[in-house]
């Protein structure tokens, strides 16, 4: 009776171990089915990656060249404006007709420049002891707005009517921004006898020492150089 039953269970086992088998293969198949699936899923997604990084590249360089071009429209746009900073806010203030008797005298002109149009920069009016807002003028000359620029570089210091006031290109926020990264080396170079030295469009610092005249488009580069002339005075 004891062998019957072992054989009994015996056949049952195999039976068992014959359905998980069969269960097993079932499983590795759809496995099989799914790991294709998502092999072809994954080709696919490739591929749409590939394309679409393509299409990044495409459209970044084509933002890089309308952006650069936008940028020289709206410096051409600008190159007959100045910024006169340090003129209180009044009524009659930022008037074109101010302006111009403003530029005048300030600068001991000839005569009053042409101006097209004047106004205050596009910001909130300040509140009592704030700083003014800058004025933006437009020439209607090219030639008068060079030399009411010249002639501010030359001052420096300019006085109307007991104020300081300073007179500015109007540059685009990206040009006014690289100009401003040289302003430590520009202070730095103030008082070196034998330099000179300019910054010129877009944003290139000249320097001449001695004669010898050499240009810079990155602050650190210039900075470098700057050093050479302190220790040659040390010597």
């Amino acid at each position: 009776m004891s062998s019957l039953k072992r054989f009994s269970r015996t056949i049952k086992s195999k039976a068992q171990l014959s359905s998980d088998k069969v269960a097993n293969e079932a499983a590795v198949r759809e496995l099989k089915g799914t790991v294709v699936e998502m092999e072809r899923s994954l080709s696919v997604c490739t591929d749409d990656i590939a394309v679409m990084q393509r299409d990044i590249h495409r459209l970044t360089a084509e933002y890089n060249k309308l952006h650069t071009k936008y940028e020289d429209l709206e410096a051409r746009s600008r190159r007959n404006n100045v910024r006169i900073i340090g003129v209180p806010e009044g009524p009659n203030s930022s008037t074109t007709a101010s302006v111009a008797v403003l530029l005048k005298e300030a600068l001991s002109l000839e005569k009053e420049p042409v101006l097209d149009r004047s106004h205050r920069t596009l910001q909130p009016v300040p509140k009592p002891g704030e700083r003014p807002r800058a004025i933006v003028a437009r020439f209607h000359y090219h030639g008068e707005c060079l030399d009411v620029l010249r002639h501010a570089k030359e001052l420096q210091r300019i006085q109307f009517k007991g104020l300081n006031i300073s007179i500015f290109p109007d540059h685009t926020v990206k040009t006014a921004k690289a100009w401003a990264a040289f302003n430590k080396e520009r202070r730095q170079l103030r008082g070196i006898e034998g330099v000179q030295y300019g910054l010129f469009y877009p944003a290139q610092l000249h320097i001449t020492h001695n004669g010898v005249g050499k240009d810079f488009l990155s602050p650190d580069e210039a900075g470098e150089y700057i050093k050479t002339f302190r220790s040659v005075s040390k010597v």
